[in-house]
């Protein structure tokens, strides 16, 4: 009889399960998608994970990491916002990793309390790459003549339809450095007395999760459910919180369109696209 009585009960007044809100980020991590892609970026996940910290009787928020990478900018943005929500909404973060949580998808894993990783998961990748794809003779194929005019010299450094300059790749390099530096300083300030003294931890090298938890990249091996089940009792309830979508289907706020400037120029660069995706995938066997 009691039973029945606490069935009837609004759920915000119920004592029987505990509550931890659940937040995806998975993808290759982007600013924008692109005409063949969507991508992993704050602005597609800020509102979902404002309503996961706002379940007030949650204990913990759950964050499920599933990144190769991509934009430090936007790791960073993302971390920043789930520790700054966890200091406002005073929550414990638990990340859990799945295939992979490797470069900027690791960043985005430091903002956990605790990393719980599969010991077949893939974690580490403490490094920056640049990469991309050059089309100096594409437009000559094409018949497309590109003009470009500029007040600068370096306006145009590193344009992919110009054959590369030394100079130019010597300055990307001199800003890799520098953001490597702060991607260091955040695995040491988060990481701090769980690291390893291995030098190769900042290498760019990457690890199954039973070798980062050896490393001090993480802080245990398992599951999410079990994982939460052995916290906080076999009631625990996972409620997915995701971000509402528009009436066609897109995120809101949605994605928008790589801008083109030709037609050819625009297949060209949804096609590098998808090829750097599958490239940052594959990278980690997946």
């Amino acid at each position: 009889m009691a039973g029945f009585f606490r069935r009837m009960l609004p759920k915000r007044f119920r004592k029987d399960r505990v509550v931890v809100p659940v937040v995806r980020l998975s993808g290759v991590i982007a600013s924008g998608g692109g005409p063949l892609r969507q991508s992993l970026n704050l602005a597609g996940v800020a509102l979902a994970l404002e309503r996961a910290f706002s379940v007030k009787a949650a204990p913990a928020v759950a964050i499920v990491v599933n990144s190769p990478g991509g934009s430090p900018v936007q790791s960073r943005m993302i971390y920043n916002r789930i520790r700054d929500l966890a200091r406002e909404k005073e929550k414990k973060v638990l990340v859990f990793v799945e295939d992979v949580a490797a470069s900027g998808g690791y960043m985005i894993a430091l903002a956990g309390d605790e990393i719980i990783a599969d010991a077949s998961s893939i974690v580490g990748s403490i490094g920056v790459v640049s990469g991309g794809f050059g089309f100096p003779e594409l437009l000559k194929k094409l018949g497309v003549e590109r003009r470009v005019y500029t007040a600068g010299e370096n306006k145009v450094i590193l344009d992919p339809f110009q054959p590369e300059k030394e100079k130019d790749i010597e300055y990307l390099k001199s800003l890799q450095l520098e953001i490597h530096k702060v991607f260091i300083d955040m695995v040491r300030e988060r990481r701090a007395g769980k690291l390893a003294a291995d030098e190769d931890v900042f290498s760019g090298l990457f690890w199954t999760g039973g070798r980062g938890l050896e490393l001090g990249l993480i802080d245990g091996l398992g599951d999410m459910r079990q994982e939460l089940r052995k916290r906080f009792g076999d009631k625990v309830k996972l409620e997915l919180v995701t971000t509402p979508r528009s009436l066609f289907g897109r995120r809101a706020p949605g994605i928008s369109l790589s801008s083109m400037d030709s037609i050819g120029a625009g297949l060209a660069s949804g096609l590098a696209e998808v090829a750097e995706e599958k490239a940052l995938w594959g990278r980690y066997g997946l």
